[in-house]
């Protein structure tokens, strides 16, 4: 779809043209009803238990009056956004139906089913989100969060999800602002947080790129001063240029969503709703980001080839676009990872981080990265190949699972990743399980993993220090924040 239409399904006879939408919600953000909004709606979280209820009866009488601000500054804003008017009108109900059956737990079903944003995956198009909802990586809290946010689609992604990387599910957003739950490291919107009665089809998913792009920037750039890193021309433009990580980050997140269920996989690769060992979440979401890289490599090498052919078509302005930031994906996935993800968060089972530290190690041992004389390098010709000979091995691991029981499955994962990195000298699994476990349920494999079965290497840990002020600095930052 265009990033200038609106999608087919939806009656526009009535509609403002994409241009008027845009301009209607231009500035929201300084609407006093907003801010009325916001500011009731952070009151409200702290009467809130982690359920979203409000429990104790002392607080319903100031509760059901922060409610009704909510839900008349909904019915207010309302008109600025058009294109979510079923939503908005759905939304005061929920609200007033919660405080008129008690301020249990909140149920907003109807709401989120009326809420459709993939419909309108237009460049600037910004919508009023409103939902008790936790907030991951933010928030463990099912608290009211509100956020005003805009799309982020531009032609060279609308080209791109129209060829061969469809993804009707998939919504790209920027942050203009928000409630608490999101002055964090969040940056995703999935519908699944919110609190509701019953599980719907889930019709949609977002992810901030904003804050993806400007989490990047500034831990890239700290990153790269301390290990000396020679970055190359295209990767320090980014540095630079946050619209365009922004939309290096549409184009990387776009191909890693629809991997996810695509491929030879296991029945379900995250086994929902199953305790599985992290390792296992770190193999999936390293598959996807391998894939993303994979195919950028592709692109460039497809369209670099016909750009180079003096009998082919020339590229288009939008296929020229699609071309570099292609190449800008690459190193987006290898700085991302090795720089944010490996050092990010806690040790405690984090599958982010050891999918970060897997990529660095098999770089380094198969001979594309260097660190020497306290200096990193790389081998760029090289990168490429090896990075998709580690997407190979995953997809490898996939693909043989098929035909082995789950255990088998997550046994021989475990030797995928300790072939590369080195676990804990405590680990039971390095050592060797038990037969009683082996023999055993599932539960007794992942009872035995440790909170930090791969520690941190000696180079990441002297990286950690010198960086955790610079990682802890990205806490809700946003694309508009200062110096991102």
């Amino acid at each position: 779809m265009s990033q200038t239409q609106l999608d087919p399904r939806i009656d526009t006879a009535d509609a403002p043209s994409p241009a008027d939408a845009i301009a209607l919600a231009h500035g929201v953000e300084h609407d006093p009803a907003w801010l009325d909004l916001k500011q009731a709606a952070t009151a409200l979280q702290a009467l809130q238990a982690k359920d979203g209820s409000v429990p104790e009866e002392g607080d319903h009488p100031a509760a059901s009056a922060l409610i009704d601000r909510v839900a008349a500054a909904v019915d207010a804003l309302a008109p600025r956004f058009p294109h979510d008017a079923d939503y908005l009108a759905q939304l005061p109900r929920d609200l007033r139906r919660w405080r008129d059956e008690g301020l249990g737990v909140p149920d907003f079903l109807e709401a989120l089913v009326a809420f459709q944003p993939q419909r309108h995956r237009i460049d600037g198009l910004r919508h009023l989100v409103v939902f008790p909802m936790l907030t991951q990586n933010g928030s463990a809290d099912r608290h009211l969060e509100a956020l005003v946010v805009e799309t982020i689609w531009p032609e060279s992604i609308a080209h791109l999800e129209a060829s061969d990387y469809g993804n009707a599910l998939f919504v790209s957003l920027r942050l203009v602002d928000f409630t608490p739950g999101y002055d964090t490291n969040s940056a995703v919107l999935f519908p699944e947080t919110v609190a509701m009665r019953e599980i719907p089809p889930f019709t949609w998913g977002a992810i901030f790129q904003d804050r993806e792009a400007a989490r990047y920037r500034r831990v890239v750039r700290a990153a790269a001063d301390i290990t000396k890193l020679d970055l190359p021309a295209d990767a320090a433009r980014m540095l630079d240029d946050q619209r365009l990580t922004e939309r290096v980050f549409v184009m990387w997140d776009l191909i890693h969503d629809r991997t996810h269920m695509r491929g030879d996989l296991p029945f379900d690769p995250f086994m929902i709703k199953q305790r599985m060992p992290f390792f296992l979440y770190s193999l999936e979401e390293l598959r996807c980001d391998m894939t993303a890289f994979r195919e950028s490599v592709r692109i460039q090498r497809r369209l670099e080839a016909r750009a180079a052919d003096a009998a082919a078509e020339p590229l288009s302005d939008v296929e020229a676009y699609v071309l570099d930031l292609a190449r800008l994906v690459q190193y987006a996935v290898i700085f991302d990872r090795i720089f944010r993800f490996a050092i990010t968060g806690t040790r405690v089972r984090n599958y982010d981080g050891l999918g970060g530290q897997l990529l660095f190690a098999w770089l380094h041992q198969r001979g594309v990265l260097h660190w020497t004389d306290t200096k990193l390098a790389f081998d760029w010709e090289g990168v490429p190949d090896a990075v998709v000979a580690l997407g190979d091995a995953i997809d490898e691991l996939y693909w043989r699972s098929i035909d082995r029981p789950k255990t088998a499955h997550w046994l021989a994962a475990y030797e995928l990743v300790s072939g590369v990195l080195e676990p804990n000298p405590a680990s039971q699994w390095a050592r060797g399980l038990p037969d009683e476990v082996l023999a055993g349920a599932p539960r007794g494999y992942t009872d035995l993993v440790m909170d930090d079965e791969f520690p941190l290497s000696m180079f990441y840990e002297a990286l950690e220090k010198k960086m955790r002020d610079v990682i802890a600095s990205t806490v809700g930052i946003t694309g508009a924040t200062p110096d991102a």
